[in-house]
């Protein structure tokens, strides 16, 4: 597949595919890095252990429902996506209080919360990617209220889903962070990834955490987490 580099973030790597117009290429790749980017490191097998985790939960996800824009896996690190417009405003989704949640407001950790929160920040590398208002969202032009309102039903029913696809695989589901996009015909659909980069996940029983929070806090085992995560879903 003849392919041209679009874009190297953290993370990934977008291509386009010069002979099927409105698909790319998402390359998922071993660097890690946390804090803005202060913190950078490589984490052997990232690249494909997240590959395998976004494409098994996009997947779950499609056959409930839920609009994405995957396509399909082909290869260790690469799937086929559809071009989307990303709406630069990133959702977060708390179920059980964690990490900036706990450094804000002084909630105890490991504390669950009814009903879910979900937050918005502004995907802003060079701002830091600030938490950000529905009325912040409205005054930039990134979305309208009515496509807010479908974005945050999106985000609960995902919510519901992988709680439960998690429960199932003895593991919480804490927290989680997701895109959305536009595609060619102005549908929002969920894109990007979910991997353990993008949520905290902790064994059901131990509460020991089996995510990028191993990088983020040098708890050693990152790769034997990513590893134990994509275990349990297979």
């Amino acid at each position: 597949m003849e392919r041209k580099l679009l874009y190297e973030g953290k993370a990934k790597r977008i291509y386009e595919i010069k002979d099927k117009p409105g698909l790319y290429i998402q390359e998922f790749k071993d660097d890690a890095t946390a804090f803005n980017g202060l913190k950078k490191e490589q984490i052997k097998n990232k690249g494909i252990l997240n590959t395998s985790i976004t494409t098994a939960l996009f997947g779950y996800l499609m056959k409930n429902g839920i609009p994405t824009h995957f396509v399909e896996k082909i290869s260790n690190t690469e799937m086929i996506v559809k071009r989307v417009k990303i709406v630069q405003a990133e959702v977060v989704c708390r179920n059980i209080a964690a990490g900036s949640l706990v450094k804000r407001y002084g909630i105890e950790e490991g504390k669950e919360l009814k009903p879910p929160i979900v937050e918005y920040y502004f995907k802003s590398d060079e701002l830091g990617d600030p938490l950000f208002t529905e009325a912040h969202i409205y005054e930039l032009g990134l979305a309208t209220p009515e496509e807010l309102d479908h974005i945050k039903e999106l985000t609960l029913k995902i919510n519901s889903l992988l709680k439960t696809f998690f429960a199932e695989r003895k593991l919480l589901l804490v927290d989680f962070k997701l895109e959305y996009g536009k595609d060619d015909e102005g549908n929002i659909i969920l894109a990007d990834e979910i991997s353990p980069d993008t949520c905290r996940l902790w064994d059901s029983e131990t509460r020991m955490k089996l995510d990028k929070d191993r990088f983020r806090f040098n708890l050693g085992g990152v790769e034997e987490a990513y590893e134990e995560i994509n275990k349990r879903l297979s």
